[in-house]
């Protein structure tokens, strides 16, 4: 009878660590690939998509009634700024998400009061500007995700401008 408990032992070993690497390792995984996908623009660049259609999905399962503007950030160069202009009469909202596929920050036109507002996305031991809204994060990367309800996809030409308007970069003064 003992000659099984080591093999079984040995079994539920590898299967116990095999699944923490996975559930560990599978969100980083993710976000690498989301991040391709939506950063066709490059790192620490706001990308404007086009609108979501059967044959053109480039994140699982999108609204078709959303517009998503996206920015893939890097912090290894220092803190990104992130500037959100929210279109009048329209839900406009912004996610930040880490590298592990957390949510760390939304904030929506409504708590914004509908005014344009400013996220510096920072590690801890980044300085930032003083005065500024603060996003701390233990990872480097991740993507910022700004969403904008349409009443009809048609209205997308009249108000792609404003949406144009957010944008991200890295901070480069820290006055």
């Amino acid at each position: 009878m003992r000659s099984w408990l080591g093999p079984l032992a040995l079994g539920l070993l590898v299967a116990g660590a095999t699944a923490w690497i996975a559930i560990w390792a599978i969100p980083y995984g993710l976000m690498t690939v989301a991040i391709d996908r939506l950063g066709q623009g490059g790192i620490n660049t706001m990308s404007y998509g086009r609108l979501a259609t059967p044959e053109r999905q480039p994140v699982v399962r999108p609204s078709p009634d959303l517009a998503y503007s996206s920015c893939p950030y890097d912090l290894a160069a220092g803190p990104v700024a992130i500037d959100v202009t929210p279109v009048p009469g329209r839900y406009t909202s912004l996610s930040i998400f880490d590298a592990a596929t957390d949510v760390i920050f939304v904030r929506n036109d409504i708590e914004a009061g509908g005014k344009p507002f400013r996220i510096i996305v920072a590690r801890t031991d980044q300085p930032v500007p003083s005065g500024t809204d603060v996003v701390r994060t233990d990872h480097d990367r991740g993507i910022a995700l700004i969403r904008l309800l349409l009443k009809d996809p048609s209205e997308i030409g009249e108000l792609d401008a404003i949406r144009r308007q957010s944008s991200c970069a890295t901070v480069t003064k820290l006055k």
